[in-house]
């Protein structure tokens, strides 16, 4: 499955999004999503735990300002990318 991730994880259910994750899962984090992927956050900590591969919209990064303050661990997408992913996932679920 495709998880989207939109919010910041401030303003969503960061420990049911997490119990959602399975092997084999995508996150893209996007849009205020990618505040998730800042090294050290608290949000980072705990979806890094998670078994799902994660990746971060380069253009949103970009956007706020936060280049380089996002994990090397995470890899950085283009929209393309996305496009992938979404092919990839016959389900999605979007937080």
């Amino acid at each position: 499955m495709l998880h989207t991730l939109f919010h910041s994880p401030g303003q969503i259910d960061l420990p049911m999004l997490k119990r959602n994750l399975r092997e084999g899962d995508d996150l893209l984090l996007l849009q205020d999503g990618v505040y998730a992927a800042i090294e050290g956050s608290v949000a980072f900590a705990e979806l890094r735990a998670c078994p799902a591969s994660f990746y971060v919209l380069e253009d949103d990064v970009q956007a706020r300002g936060i280049s380089g303050q996002i994990s090397t661990s995470i890899a950085r997408v283009s929209y393309n990318d996305f496009v992938i992913l979404a092919v990839k996932h016959k389900n999605q679920m979007a937080w």
